[in-house]
């Protein structure tokens, strides 16, 4: 959704929080609709990857992923208590009003991908953005080839969207391997880091007209990033997103500029051959 010429881009809508759950811990899922109609069926046209900004009143504001496809009806957040404004926003309770302003970003072009093999690797909260993408093509599943899931977390309790990596385990035609840094007794999986799952007996990633999505801790999307490009990826076909803090969301404030760039227009979404251009140290 682009704003108009005369929308004060700045200005947050009022939303209504609805429910809350909990995924692991310090991480929950706010399911939320604006309390004007046509402002919920406006954002519903974001892409996946973009980001919103959220306000908290009479605390402030901050920016977080966007997990939710536009292809479903819900619109959420999901967000780590880690400041003020986060925690504002963990001790709200449903019929409690904020307020949300976007999407804002580039997000990632699915439509470019269409016809192509789609690998996600995603580290613990990394399967925050990464959701959207999946979600959209599982159902838009007759426009890709292979789609191949790879998450891993420290522990069991901290894998995300359990429920979803459920649904997308006995979904025919997605591929979704796990694992965990450490395990417990109950842990039938694997146990290593999300990198170790490629060398596992029957895991064969496509290299040729395939796209990798990558995101999660910087140690990690090192690894990862190492190993893709010993398979044969080239930098242009593996995408990930920048996170830096996005104060504006709209390219006038400075606050995430990296280089010649600003993460809150130009990106969130980068390819890995432009983010070697701009110098970003991950």
């Amino acid at each position: 959704m682009n704003p108009s010429a005369t929308e004060n881009v700045y200005l947050p809508k009022t939303a209504v929080l609805d429910r809350i759950v909990c995924e692991i811990p310090e991480v929950k899922t706010f399911y939320w609709h604006f309390e004007d109609q046509a402002e919920q069926q406006a954002f519903k046209h974001f892409r996946p990857g973009q980001f919103a900004e959220v306000s908290l009143f009479g605390v402030g504001e901050f920016p977080t992923s966007l997990p939710p496809s536009p292809t479903e009806e819900e619109t959420f957040f999901t967000v780590r208590q880690v400041g003020s404004c986060t925690s504002a926003l963990h001790h709200l309770k449903p019929g409690e009003k904020f307020a949300v302003r976007g999407p804002y970003g580039n997000g990632f072009p699915m439509e470019q991908y269409y016809g192509k093999n789609l690998v996600f690797v995603a580290g613990g909260i990394g399967l925050i953005p990464l959701r959207s993408c999946i979600v959209y093509a599982i159902n838009h599943r007759d426009k890709y080839q292979r789609i191949q899931i790879f998450h891993g977390a420290k522990t069991p309790k901290e894998l995300m969207y359990v429920s979803n990596l459920e649904e997308w385990s006995r979904s025919p035609g997605i591929e979704c391997y796990l694992t965990v840094d450490r395990a417990n007794d109950s842990w039938p999986g694997n146990v290593g880091v999300v990198g170790s799952l490629f060398k596992k007996p029957g895991v064969q990633i496509p290299v040729e007209n395939t796209v990798a999505f990558v995101c999660g801790p910087p140690i990690m999307f090192r690894f990862v990033i190492k190993d893709l490009l010993t398979m044969g990826f080239a930098e242009r076909n593996i995408v990930s997103t920048l996170e830096r803090y996005m104060k504006c969301g709209v390219g006038k404030c400075g606050h995430c500029c990296i280089g010649m760039a600003y993460v809150c227009v130009d990106g969130p979404v980068f390819t890995y051959q432009q983010i070697k251009k701009l110098g970003e140290d991950i």
